[in-house]
């Protein structure tokens, strides 16, 4: 069964969570559009921490499922997939957008036209590097959403109600029953395969073995990894980002170790098996992805 939060994600969870109706499953993209700039007059992006906390406070009733920062591949998930988000106008008497589908995952990408970012001025979101982007389109599409644009992409596209109402598939903003907005005006394609692809690295980081966590007795404090990086992400994806005041990073920490104790103890070990290190049946759990 594909996962209501995103693996990898920040699970910032604002409650207020409502069914879909059911029905063919639909992705809508947008992008934040807080500011309004031109080619003469460009504008500083706004911070991602500005939307995030935006969203899961005095924004929450206008939240979307996800905020995708596309120069950093950074994201937050801010209800489960198979709750109704907010992002849409839904006027009385018509379809109800926010609901109408199996699933109607909303994603806000962090961007608007002419925004500047490092001294660069970036007009179109596909003009971007579109981090997190392959890891963002398998997510959705493992809850069904088709790769299809049935009232079409972003820069020629329909508000055909029939088709919202019948078929699978990416509606941007624009192209959405009842609303008036103009966005995402471009989004990336959906990622492809090539003839011979390389072999695939595994889904998930296999277990490294108990001296990998380990000093002697003690939790390998300060050793630096990527997988450490990886492993606190999922944590925090998990539901126990509380233990963690920065990061999660490469180098353990305690909040690491606080956070992982936690996890084994919610998967109902106690005592001397829920303490540090992880263990192989937990870890394989935990799915952390593969670095």
């Amino acid at each position: 069964m594909p996962e209501l939060w995103m693996p990898g994600a920040q699970r910032l969870d604002i409650g207020d969570h409502a069914p879909t109706d059911g029905g063919p499953a639909k992705a809508v993209p947008h992008i934040t559009w807080d500011k309004n700039a031109t080619a003469a007059r460009p504008a500083d992006l706004v911070p991602y921490e500005n939307l995030r906390a935006y969203f899961s406070g005095g924004g929450r009733a206008v939240a979307p499922h996800i905020l995708w920062d596309p120069w950093t591949g950074r994201i937050c998930q801010f209800v489960p997939a198979t709750s109704r988000s907010k992002s849409l106008v839904d006027k009385s008497g018509g379809t109800r957008t926010n609901r109408a589908g199996a699933v109607v995952l909303q994603i806000e990408a962090l961007f608007f036209p002419y925004c500047r970012v490092g001294g660069r001025t970036y007009a179109r979101l596909v003009d971007t590097p579109c981090k997190g982007w392959d890891e963002l389109h398998a997510w959705v599409h493992s809850w069904g959403v088709a790769d299809a644009w049935p009232n079409g992409r972003p820069e020629n596209c329909t508000r055909n109600e029939r088709t919202w109402e019948t078929k699978s598939g990416w509606y941007p903003h624009a192209a959405v029953p009842e609303n008036d907005h103009q966005d995402p005006l471009s989004w990336p394609d959906f990622p492809t395969t090539t003839a011979n692809p390389a072999p695939a690295k595994p889904k998930y980081e296999p277990y490294p073995g108990e001296r990998f966590f380990m000093n002697g007795s003690q939790p390998a404090y300060g050793k630096s990894s990527p997988i450490f990086t990886a492993m606190g992400r999922r944590l925090v994806a998990k539901g126990f980002g509380r233990y963690y005041s920065v990061g999660p990073g490469p180098k353990l920490g305690p909040a690491d170790v606080k956070a992982y104790e936690a996890y084994q103890r919610s998967l109902g070990y106690t005592g001397a098996a829920a303490t540090w290190p992880p263990g192989p049946t937990s870890w394989n759990k935990l799915q952390v992805p593969n670095v």
